[in-house]
């Protein structure tokens, strides 16, 4: 396995345990910004699974899924910023 490669399944690894701390936010915390960091990390997992495991998709089925991403994460910090208002 080539650095790049191992950089990359750490990578993984790190996105994995980012979206169980997410589930327990919105678990034991009752928070649903927690689930939308769960699903923003669960895809971001997909998105380096697909691209590490050289799966042939179409470049916007990829562009989409760092988009819905990214827009997942938006909302989250959206919901932490206005309970910090309150």
């Amino acid at each position: 396995m080539d650095a790049s490669n191992l950089l990359q399944t750490l990578a993984i690894l790190v996105e994995c345990s980012i979206a169980m701390i997410g589930i327990l936010i919105a678990l034991q915390n009752r928070k649903r910004y927690g689930w939308l960091i769960a699903a923003t990390f669960g895809l971001y997992v997909l998105f380096d699974s697909l691209r590490i495991f050289s799966m042939p998709l179409p470049a916007e089925l990829h562009a989409g899924i760092l988009l819905i991403a990214c827009i997942l994460m938006l909302a989250a910090v959206w919901l932490l910023y206005c309970e910090k208002q309150e």
